[in-house]
């Protein structure tokens, strides 16, 4: 009596499915203020042009970052993310438990400092445009900005990168946490725009 041995097949780890979440403008705004801000930072005390140009870049992504957050795609619109202070602080102790909830777009904790960031560059560049518009350069020559007290400002706008560096430094902190939480690249997802669907969404 001849046995066929049937072969069993080897284990195979299915591919995991992705949704897209970051539409390209978001992703081109996200790297492109990566890069405007490190030469801005980086040229703030020897290259003056380059700062000031790479400071009028910033200012206009903010400006398109706002108008895509009221007309832009689903995740990209500030609806989807912003959420009641209480929300964001239940969502921050619940993933120091290790027990958040899975966001497909922003998280509370993450859509907080989007918010955050996107006001304090703005600030930035405004106090940088002021102290330009008082050299007698800059869209804001002739305005009320160009009188404000020269030392005020300069003294302000090195706060204002200073807390920058704090909020991006947090950025990160956040995104390598929620990545290793709930088992993610959210860098590579800001570059692909794609995110691994969750069991129940």
């Amino acid at each position: 009596m001849q046995t066929t041995l049937e072969k069993q097949p080897d284990p195979v780890v299915a591919e995991t499915s992705t949704v897209r979440v970051w539409d390209p403008l978001v992703r081109i705004f996200h790297w492109s203020l990566v890069a405007f801000f490190t030469i801005a930072y980086v040229s703030a005390e020897e290259i003056q042009f380059l700062h000031e140009w790479s400071g009028y870049a910033i200012a206009a992504l903010v400006g398109f970052r706002v108008i895509w957050g009221v007309i832009g795609t689903r995740h990209a619109r500030f609806i989807d993310f912003i959420y009641r202070p209480s929300t964001v602080i239940e969502y921050l102790k619940s993933l120091f438990s290790g027990r958040a909830k899975h966001y497909r777009g922003h998280n509370p904790a993450g859509g907080a400092m989007v918010i955050a960031l996107l006001s304090v560059l703005a600030l930035l560049t405004l106090s940088g445009m002021s102290l330009a518009a008082g050299e007698g350069s800059g869209p804001l020559v002739g305005t009320w900005f160009a009188t404000l007290p020269e030392g005020f400002i300069e003294e302000l706008h090195e706060v204002l990168a200073n807390l920058m560096i704090f909020l991006i430094v947090g950025h990160v902190a956040g995104v390598l946490v929620s990545s290793l939480l709930h088992r993610e690249n959210l860098v590579r997802a800001m570059i692909t725009g794609r995110k691994p669907v969750k069991e129940g969404e």
